[in-house]
């Protein structure tokens, strides 16, 4: 049989490529004579450059940015010369997974670090910049994106602000003589969330919690971003809470979509296109994806749902196995899955959980192939 293995990352455990190696082993200790082809694959979020540079064989390059708390740190860029092309991800300077719960400070967090990251990829040349917008630990409405780029914010007092969350609400006027963007750049955001800035779907309702909000603080800063909002279109004339995605990474989206006119793609669709991933699921058996975490939020484009709806289109028959099921991972039987697994077999520290997830995975995949192959050879003696 022939196999397509196109899974994401085990956050903070395995990259893209190393699940699908591992899933991959699994088969083959199964029945050495199976054909495997692997995938990195990424929609958006923590790992997204990487899993770039290996479906288009490009190469990583560290350069020097600045985090959500505005301490210096190194952060990856991949980089090909041959498609002229770099790709950023936001979570590689400001991600949420790089900061403890108990030390998570929204009220003081800059996207300052994404705009340096930016420049970084323009000072190479490239014609096109992707900037996957997931597992921000951000919500300033990329302000310190902008700040990057020559903007400049003043409060009532005419003194210039620190771009964080907490200034938002303070901006009395905006000077954006110096900003400055080349024009034959092209930006994508590759993401796979679709809510607005402002209101009960926004930025700060739906995904601050996670960021360290409380919820008697969200109204407050729901309020703020609308201030923000309104001063933005002052200056630019532009209202960046009319565009799909404008709340991705706390904001980030509303201003390369509005000030940067960056075109929006979904980031598994953008790495499943840059594969050839459709032409390869076309000819084989059968499809194996995963994920870290399985739930409800996989079928909002995560890349077990992308996975999926290629698939379908082929009448191939898709299995899931992920690090962990949460609440609603059922809800990926509807869109053709045949199952859903956890490589997770009881109760364990999440330390222990990640020393042990390589050869769960392996062994999951093992028993998972050695299912099928019984199946089958059952069907055929019958």
């Amino acid at each position: 049989m022939k196999f397509v293995v196109a899974c994401d990352s085990f956050k903070g455990c395995m990259t893209s490529k190393e699940v699908g190696q591992t899933i991959e082993k699994g088969i083959l200790k199964a029945n050495f004579q199976h054909r495997v082809k692997v995938f990195s694959m990424a929609d958006g979020g923590e790992g997204t450059a990487q899993a770039f540079c290996d479906v288009i064989n490009g190469k990583m390059v560290d350069v020097n940015t600045l985090d959500a708390y505005h301490r210096k740190i190194r952060a990856g860029i991949c980089l090909s010369q041959e498609e002229d092309i770099a790709i950023i991800d936001v979570a590689s300077c400001i991600g949420l997974s790089m900061v403890d719960k108990k030390d998570r400070n929204p009220m003081i967090t800059s996207s300052k670090g994404v705009g340096i990251l930016i420049k970084q990829a323009l000072s190479f040349g490239v014609s096109k910049i992707i900037i996957g917008l997931g597992g921000s630990s951000t919500n300033d409405g990329g302000m310190g994106l902008l700040s990057e780029f020559g903007v400049r914010f003043y409060d009532s007092n005419r003194e210039l602000l620190r771009p964080n969350t907490y200034a938002l609400g303070k901006i009395a006027f905006i000077d954006k003589r110096a900003f400055s963007i080349p024009s034959n750049v092209e930006f994508i955001v590759a993401c796979d969330v679709k809510n607005h800035l402002l209101g009960q779907e926004g930025a700060t309702y739906i995904f601050g919690k996670q960021k360290g909000i409380y919820e008697n603080q969200m109204e407050e800063i729901d309020s703020w971003l609308r201030h923000y909002r309104d001063k933005l279109d002052q200056t630019f004339h532009v209202d960046v809470n009319e565009f799909e995605a404008s709340g991705a990474a706390g904001g980030i989206g509303a201003v390369l979509l509005g000030m940067f006119h960056a075109r929006m793609v979904p980031g598994i669709q953008l790495l499943t296109e840059y594969a050839h991933l459709e032409g390869e699921i076309s000819k084989c058996d059968i499809v194996i994806t995963g994920e870290g975490q399985t739930d409800r939020q996989t079928v909002y484009g995560k890349v077990p749902y992308g996975i999926a709806q290629l698939a379908k289109k082929y009448d191939k028959p898709v299995i899931c196995l992920s690090g962990a099921l949460g609440l609603g991972y059922e809800e990926l039987y509807k869109e053709g899955v045949i199952g859903i697994f956890s490589s997770a077999d009881r109760a364990m520290s999440f330390q222990t959980a990640l020393k042990t997830a390589s050869a769960k995975l392996e062994a999951l995949a093992f028993s998972v192939v050695r299912l099928i192959e019984g199946v089958i050879k059952y069907e055929e003696n019958k």
